[in-house]
């Protein structure tokens, strides 16, 4: 017989202690909590090879994938990396400072920043990017083609409730 995973053996524990509760969940939410943190310890590793975070790859990729001249406004930034605004004025600070961003005034309105990515930056999240979608190939490379289709099948499914 296998061997119980840690959550099998934690679940184990709350039922027979908590007889009179269905821990079942466990099973799921409990593997996917693991999970999840060894997958960005996994994908930090990649970040941090290019002197990047989580949350620099997050910005400067969102301004790269906006196509040319590579630029967002600071509120569009902060949308599409749910980071409030005064959080993303830090790692802005920070991108600015290291010259893989600039930030001018917006000539719609004078209050708006437009952030833009510098050649600088542009160089970076390209080798950066380039890295990380390698790794993500050789973290799904860990589960079979058919299983990879199921389960971003059953995952697209189930965020789309919270969306």
């Amino acid at each position: 017989m296998r061997e119980m995973d840690r959550v099998a053996r934690i679940a184990a524990e709350w039922a027979r202690e908590r007889p009179d509760l269905d821990v079942a969940p466990q099973a799921v939410f409990g593997r996917l909590h693991r999970l999840a943190a060894r997958l960005t310890e996994e994908l930090s590793a990649v970040y941090r090879r290019h002197g990047l975070s989580e949350a620099d790859f997050d910005v400067l990729a969102t301004l790269r994938r906006a196509g040319e001249p590579f630029e967002r406004s600071a509120g569009e930034l902060a949308d599409w990396t749910m980071v409030t605004t005064g959080g993303m004025s830090k790692r802005l600070d920070r991108l600015e400072r290291d010259g893989l961003v600039t930030r001018r005034p917006s000539v719609q309105d004078g209050r708006a920043r437009v952030v833009s990515l510098t050649q600088r930056g542009r160089e970076v999240i390209d080798a950066a990017f380039t890295d990380h979608i390698a790794n993500e190939h050789r973290l799904l490379e860990l589960v079979g083609p058919r299983d990879r289709r199921a389960l971003e099948r059953i995952l697209r499914e189930w965020l789309a409730h919270f969306e």
